[in-house]
């Protein structure tokens, strides 16, 4: 069990690393500003892209940026929505790719809708199935077996997540240089800070996966 506690205690340490890495990015380039705010941004990013059913409102709280596909709204903080810095248009450009994914069917985005309600059940339930299996190992690992089946689906959902978020970071880069936003200065600060952020769902999923590995292993090491 050793190597699982190196490999756990790198995953935390790159977690911790990579926290501290995007909120340096986003606190650099939120003092580099730009023409528009991240409402602004969002709305002409929708026109541009022919999309005129999706409202672009402000939400509660920091870090709370997403898409909802349910009544299709772009959802900025606070601190997007009315700031005109290089991270806000980045991080509401990033929203309304989401946006773009959703009218034009992007599959990955597809898969990962499917999966929510499965996935908001596994999550409600797994910890418990999972401890429960852990100790009533010897007399009935099938629970431990229904455990690890669960929580492979939110690890498979993690993964499924990484091409949706690196294909709304690219959709946001690329309209922002297009569109003239950024230019050859702020387009890779826009770039930087998205893929920082990227990392974080990077270290997410192999983190899920080196959890589901050790659950395997523990179902499996009970047979030997």
């Amino acid at each position: 069990m050793n190597f699982y506690l190196i490999l756990f205690i790198i995953i935390a340490l790159a977690s911790w690393g990579v926290s501290a890495l995007l909120n340096y990015r986003f606190k650099q380039y939120s003092k580099v500003y730009l023409p528009l705010t991240g409402h602004e941004v969002a709305e002409k990013m929708l026109r541009d892209n022919g999309i005129y059913d999706v409202k672009v409102i402000s939400t509660p709280g920091k870090l709370t940026d997403h898409y909802d596909p349910r009544n299709k709204t772009v959802n900025l903080s606070e601190g997007v929505y009315d700031s005109n810095s290089v991270a806000a248009a980045a991080v509401a450009a990033h929203e309304c790719g989401h946006a773009l994914q959703h009218a034009y069917a992007y599959a990955p985005l597809n898969m990962r809708s499917a999966l929510v309600p499965v996935v908001s059940f596994a999550s409600k339930w797994v910890t418990w199935i999972l401890l429960g299996g852990i100790l009533l190992l010897e007399r009935f690992p099938q629970l431990l077996l229904a455990g690890i089946i669960l929580y492979a689906l939110t690890t498979l959902f993690a993964f499924i997540t990484l091409p949706v978020e690196i294909n709304a970071s690219t959709r946001a880069v690329a309209w922002l240089q297009q569109a003239g936003i950024t230019d050859y200065q702020t387009t890779p600060m826009a770039s930087t800070a998205l893929r920082t952020a990227a990392y974080t769902y990077v270290v997410a999923a192999l983190s899920s996966l080196g959890t589901l590995v050790y659950y395997i292993m523990i179902l499996v090491g009970r047979r030997d």
